[in-house]
């Protein structure tokens, strides 16, 4: 039965010439899970919260919107869930308990109707354990789960989540997608999330929607829509390792979806004679950009350690990557390495220079520099073209475009555009060594790509990075060496062939895929390499 229908729905920003979404129209059934996806800016998130009216942006809108019927401006809130990108943002009280409760004591419930329905989504979600602590001791993970916990509460009949696992690890990610699965099956919930991280979501979904230039390109069955991607698009690049790896041995008939197809479809077609690709031996050079040594730190006296002896070194002219669990340390050691936290044991240098001894604000002048994983955080100006030009960026030199966006506030603009604008200004101060937090949160594939060509050309000109990451695909193309934090220290080292090639969760879809086939296979190109180097099994049957 069809739940929500839209009818030529177009919405343009203030002071904007081109309408973000742009005569769109479609319906989703009761109990579809629908994947949105699209290039960076192309009116996902628009689009998302113009379904639910309580934050739907302001501008101009025409077209309609309907729930079974019934105009959207009549639907109860509670009847819409939404979920966003950022845990901290749509938490409101500070205790595990009270955050369940809120919506439903706001509706005027009974405390009797309240503690049933907290007592049995708590148990639901595998939140007793933690359902006394404060908010603020959670991990990303944990945030996310609660918010998806406090709007399920309402009983919605749609929940939209937009892009809700861009700050979550791959464990985590797993986990919430499940959850979410979960409930479409358990309760028949209609389930629309935008996403760019579509390894997983892909193969759950029953329907899925493009959105290019604001405009709905696509809808419909997932399989047959990868099946016929074009070689040469930019969609494709977002789409699941074994999809990819279809389309890259130009193959033809059905797509794999999932990392079990994709390996049933490699063993099935190509030879592994050859199971390994030559690899020349990585040497970083002797001096170092970034030390830690017997690091420790804690944000009061009487809280635990976050960083517990970290000890590990980043070399000039090295991009090095750091992965690991919401909640291990990563963060707020990038944070004690640009001198925002004050470590209370051990020794930070930075080009062989104790941090102490850098004199007022000279550690940020043409040495170092953090893009921090809330970009909004570096936004001052009332447009995008006023934060360029207070940070002296000619945009004639960025390697990407951002014209587009000149006129546009800066928190009008989708999460992967803040990224791009805050890294302009970051790239502005012209450091040494660049400290990036979650740096492809909220990109679409094809700026990946760019930005892996940014960190690429910055290396080349001698600058060195550090990168937070929870995106393998993007660290194990980029870096010259991974690390695995956990725990407030780093307990393994590598180059990204070698790491994530040991690693079963940590790693890649290809690396997963490929495993005890090929060896050391862990980027899809990899892959595509080998079955090309060793050849299709049927040729080997025709001879």
């Amino acid at each position: 039965m069809e739940l929500l229908t839209v009818k030529n729905l177009t919405f343009t920003y203030p002071n904007c010439k081109k309408s973000a979404v742009n005569n769109l129209s479609c319906s989703v059934n009761s109990g579809d899970f629908t994947v949105l996806c699209g290039a960076t800016g192309s009116g996902k998130s628009t689009f998302l919260r113009l379904l639910k009216r309580e934050i739907s942006p302001n501008g101009e809108e025409s077209g309609e919107i309907f729930i079974e019927n019934t105009p959207i401006s009549e639907i109860p809130s509670e009847r819409i869930g939404f979920v966003t990108q950022h845990p901290d943002e749509q938490i409101v009280t500070d205790k595990v308990y009270s955050e369940l409760a809120f919506g439903l004591e706001n509706s005027g419930l009974e405390q009797n109707v309240i503690a049933r329905r907290v007592a049995e989504m708590a148990s639901y979600f595998g939140i007793e354990d933690w359902y006394d602590r404060d908010v603020s001791t959670l991990s990303g993970g944990q945030k996310q789960l609660l918010n998806l916990a406090s709007v399920m509460i309402s009983d919605p009949d749609i929940l939209i989540l937009d892009e809700p696992t861009s700050q979550l690890d791959p464990i985590a990610t797993s986990d919430f997608l499940a959850t979410l699965k979960k409930l479409s099956r358990d309760f028949s919930l209609t389930v629309i999330i935008a996403e760019h991280r579509l390894e997983e979501l892909i193969p759950m979904c029953d329907r899925l929607m493009v959105m290019e230039n604001g405009i709905l390109i696509e809808n419909g069955d997932p399989a047959e829509i990868t099946a016929k991607l074009d070689r040469g698009s930019k969609l494709l690049l977002s789409m699941p390792t074994s999809v990819r790896l279809y389309h890259m041995l130009g193959e033809k008939g059905v797509c794999p979806l999932t990392v079990k197809d994709g390996r049933g479809f490699i063993e099935s077609n190509y030879k592994n004679r050859l199971r390994a690709l030559d690899e020349k031996e990585y040497a970083h050079g002797d001096k170092k950009a970034l030390e830690f040594k017997n690091v420790y730190f804690r944000y009061e006296r009487n809280l635990p350690d976050i960083l517990k002896g970290l000890s590990f070194s980043v070399y000039e002219n090295e991009v090095f990557c750091i992965l690991g669990g919401n909640g291990s340390g990563k963060t707020t050691s990038l944070s004690c390495a640009a001198g925002l936290r004050k470590i209370y044991s051990g020794e930070i240098k930075v080009f062989g220079k104790k941090l102490k001894d850098y004199p007022a604000q000279t550690l940020y002048t043409n040495c170092l520099t953090l893009l921090p994983q809330d970009v909004q955080s570096v936004f001052l100006r009332n447009t995008v073209r006023e934060e360029l030009e207070d940070s002296k960026t000619d945009i004639n030199t960025l390697p990407f475009d951002l014209s587009q966006l000149l006129d546009k506030h800066p928190y009008d603009i989708s999460g992967g555009e803040q990224q791009l604008v805050a890294l302009a200004k970051v790239l502005s101060t012209e450091p040494r060594l660049i400290l990036m937090d979650e740096p492809t949160k909220g990109l679409d594939a094809h700026k990946k790509q760019i930005l892996l060509e940014v960190i690429k050309n910055l290396k080349a000109s001698g600058i060195s990075v550090l990168i937070v990451t929870h995106d393998v695909e993007f660290a194990s193309l980029c870096a010259d060496r991974c690390a695995l934090f956990f725990r407030g220290d780093i307990v393994s080292v590598g180059t990204p062939r070698e790491f994530f090639s040991k690693n079963k969760f940590y790693t890649t879809a290809a690396s997963r895929m490929s495993k005890g086939y090929f060896d050391y296979a862990v980027t899809v190109e990899d892959i595509a390499e080998l079955c090309a180097l060793n050849g299709k099994k049927s040729e080997e049957k025709q001879l």
